[in-house]
């Protein structure tokens, strides 16, 4: 049986300094091919390579990945600082309008950390460039020591809205997340709705109102262990059942149908 198509966006990335590529992480592959169900196809995020409505009839629906650069602050009406670190203008240029085109078709999206900030900005929203630097918040950054398993090790609870979508698909109110990030939302898009939150009150699971399709993203990485975390499982899976229902006709699947 053929599987779904998940067009994993790409970042740009120079291999030993030098060579440009277009590079997915091995663990996003790995998520959507074993817990989703999907094909995992990494898309090189360049509007010189690829278009949107090509993308939008390639594939059943898109994970929208974590990254290094960040979006750029033109995008959401700001001036870029040192602190908002480094930029993909041509991720930029395919993500966004892609968001927007997947959001009005009712195809399916996730948003995981860049990807989370990705879909709050293509509705309209903003972000704080260092989250760190706020009164009261916490340090979001990954650890700059350690494996791979302390850098990504469960940090922080999320609690989510109680009836929300993430609470029905999650059964709970609470669970815990790695957290490797420096920035977060600021003011929520047109239509974002914040759904969790981490103890320091910043934003950590989102969806679209009224989306005709599966709109769920998240700050933290669902991608590290997908096979094994319970949370990550439950997110992939649903992304995986939403895109399932995309490539067998069902358009009108709704962002709660996550069950």
């Amino acid at each position: 049986m053929k599987r779904p198509v998940i067009g994993i966006i790409g970042n740009q990335h120079l291999l030993n300094d030098e060579y440009p590529t277009h590079a997915g992480g091995t663990m996003n592959s790995e998520a959507v091919s074993e817990v989703s169900g999907c094909l995992p196809l990494v898309i090189p995020a360049d509007p010189r390579y690829v278009q949107v409505e090509e993308l939008l009839e390639v594939c059943d629906g898109f994970l929208f990945t974590g990254a290094r650069p960040n979006v750029h602050p033109e995008e959401y009406g700001e001036d870029p600082t040192e602190a908002h670190g480094a930029f993909d203008r041509s991720r930029d240029s395919v993500s966004l309008p892609l968001i927007r085109a997947c959001v009005d078709r009712g195809q399916p999206i996730f948003g995981i950390c860049r990807g989370f900030q990705e879909v709050n900005v293509a509705m309209g929203g903003t972000l704080y460039p260092e989250i760190r630097d706020l009164p009261g918040r916490m340090n979001h950054r990954m650890p700059p020591d350690g494996t791979l398993d302390e850098k990504f090790a469960l940090r922080h609870e999320v609690s989510v809205t109680p009836g929300g979508p993430f609470h029905q698909l999650f059964g709970s109110e609470d669970v815990m997340t790695n957290s490797l990030h420096g920035q977060g939302i600021k003011t929520p898009g047109n239509r974002i709705v914040i759904d969790g939150r981490a103890p320091d009150g910043t934003p950590e699971a989102i969806y679209v109102r009224d989306a005709p399709g599966f709109t769920l993203s998240v700050q933290w990485h669902p991608e590290y262990r997908a096979t094994q975390d319970p949370v990550s499982r439950l997110l992939f899976a649903a992304f995986g059942r939403a895109a399932t229902a995309w490539a067998e006709g069902q358009r009108a699947a709704s962002v709660l149908d996550v069950a």
